[in-house]
């Protein structure tokens, strides 16, 4: 996907949220972030914005400090907190839409370049708490299928291959999926020595079949296997949600 491709999802998505937090309303619970209520999830989220588009604008070479870092989730009550979310979100669409191709600065896995890499993170970022949102509504977003399995090509060799090592099962479980709406389709093997990601659909103990974005959602632990053809053992399923978490730090 090129960059504009990923700040247009961005845009949508964003909007997309905010309107469904406005629908949900501030004490809604997010059925997806367990703990969270809708207002935890515009602070997190308005502050990643603007952390991100920080990092943009200043071409930092390193990460901000824990001090420097804490200013951007600095949320307001409860009446302003959507304009403020609203606010942060606008501000990063603008900055990476504005900014030099060729900048230098922080990021945490390979990319094309810092500006390619700032615009898929949080198109993915902002798609996901979408889902967030609308969850606390009791719906779900679909998107375009080639976002949707660039979504897990995300997760799977950009923020999970950082820690492979970590994310270990004994005995061994592998899950084949296979989108059928794009020519997508991975084996990630939970191993005793770690994370192992292959292309393509190898023998597995479980295979889940279906939408790029039900695959998608459901990797991220944001829904369960209901839209999927599944065939073998749902276990594999649950090892995958107990090993495998995405945690601010």
């Amino acid at each position: 996907m090129r960059i504009d491709d990923y700040v247009d999802v961005l845009r949508r998505d964003g909007e997309a949220l905010s309107r469904a937090a406005e629908r949900a309303g501030p004490d809604a619970a997010v059925p997806t972030c367990p703990g969270w209520q809708v207002r935890d999830l515009l602070a997190h989220l308005g502050g990643v914005h603007r952390w991100a588009a920080a990092l943009v604008t200043t071409r930092r070479p390193d990460p901000f400090g824990a001090a420097d870092e804490k200013r951007f989730f600095d949320a307001p009550a409860d009446d302003a907190l959507l304009g403020w979310f609203s606010d942060g979100h606008r501000d990063l669409v603008r900055t990476l839409t504005d900014a030099d191709p060729a900048l230098h600065c922080w990021t945490f896995f390979a990319a094309p370049s810092p500006l390619a890499f700032w615009a898929r993170r949080q198109a993915h970022e902002t798609a996901i708490h979408r889902a967030d949102a609308e969850a606390a509504t009791a719906s779900a977003p679909d998107w375009e299928p080639g976002f949707a399995a660039d979504g897990i090509d995300e997760l799977l060799h950009g923020f999970l291959a950082r820690r492979a090592a970590r994310i270990t099962a004994d005995p061994a479980v592998s899950l084949a999926l296979a989108a059928d709406d794009v020519d997508a389709a991975w084996t990630v093997q939970l191993t005793p020595s770690g994370l192992l990601v292959d292309a393509g659909a190898h023998p597995p103990t479980l295979t889940l079949t279906g939408r790029a974005s039900d695959l998608y959602r459901l990797l991220w632990n944001r829904s369960g296997s209901e839209r999927l053809v599944v065939r073998g053992d749902l276990d594999a399923l649950e090892t995958w949600r107990h090993r495998v978490a995405i945690n601010w730090t």
